[in-house]
């Protein structure tokens, strides 16, 4: 059933952090959307109906928090309308990121950005009524998300934005080539991945606690593309991935290290299990 190249753990020492006191990070859902496991991974059952997460991740640093992806916005059914009909999936809908902000009572002030791990509809929807919030993308994923049918909900929701482009430096880390340290301590590393988009990324974040997170998009949309080695049927890798050689080795270089971190595959709702949520109590 494996199709990923096979490699050997990685069993070095992992990349230098020095994550600040007052660093957390936390989950913010904001609803799911069906799909058969035999759509999701290689192997998968009919039978096994997954609700697919459309969630954000806030990580708070004292030098400005970001979000990871901004799940659905208020006009999911409007975004899921503009999709191609066999893509268009019955869904369930939370709080948006919005909602959820300002419910804990989170000043949004304190949000330096956006960074979408690309540009898809479930992933960018809820940026649409963060205003004032600039969002963060890099060169490859720009031109991806000015041109490509799949990035139109994109294009819909960023009107009046500011768009911030980060740049990749030549600086390996856990084997991919093009990073970017956010804040310059190891905290929070955005990392090149590519093959769903062409600027797709994974966002490799360190706690205090030496606790190690990957957020690693749609290299796999199910956390059995990791433990199973396997990536999305034929099919759905043709219609869904731009390069495919490419996300089969940044789904290798997931694998290698997927015993000294926490994975979090964008749409694996059990992956997200043990993440704090948002509450006035819980904000630092």
């Amino acid at each position: 059933m494996a199709n990923i190249p096979t490699s050997d753990p990685f069993t070095g020492p992992l990349p230098a952090a020095d994550p600040p006191g007052g660093m957390a990070i936390f989950h913010l859902p904001t609803g799911t959307y069906d799909t058969r496991a035999a759509l999701a991974f290689r192997g998968g059952s009919f039978r096994d109906v997954r609700h697919f997460a459309a969630s954000a991740i806030l990580v708070q640093h004292p030098e400005g928090d970001l979000l990871i992806d901004a799940g659905f916005g208020d006009d999911v059914a409007g975004h899921i309308a503009m999709l191609p009909w066999y893509e268009r999936p019955p869904y369930e809908m939370g709080r948006t990121v919005r909602e959820q902000l300002d419910a804990a009572g989170y000043d949004r002030n304190r949000l330096t950005g956006v960074v979408l791990t690309h540009s898809h509809w479930d992933h960018s929807g809820g940026v649409e009524r963060l205003e004032g919030t600039p969002i963060w993308m890099n060169a490859g994923e720009l031109r991806y998300a000015a041109e490509d049918p799949g990035a139109k909900v994109y294009r819909s929701v960023v009107r009046g934005h500011r768009i911030h482009e980060y740049t990749f430096e030549n600086r390996p880390y856990l084997g991919f080539r093009s990073t970017f340290d956010v804040h310059g301590d190891g905290s929070v590393v955005i990392a090149l991945a590519g093959g769903h988009t062409a600027g797709s990324v994974v966002v490799f974040v360190t706690l205090p606690s030496r606790k190690r997170y990957a957020f690693i998009g749609d290299l796999t949309w199910q956390i059995e593309g990791v433990r199973r080695r396997v990536e999305r049927p034929w099919l759905l890798a043709k219609l869904a991935d731009q390069d495919r050689p490419q996300l089969r080795e940044g789904l290798s270089r997931i694998i290698a290290v997927a015993d000294r971190m926490h994975i979090i595959p964008a749409h694996d709702l059990g992956s997200y299990a043990g993440l704090p949520a948002l509450t006035a109590a819980t904000i630092k």
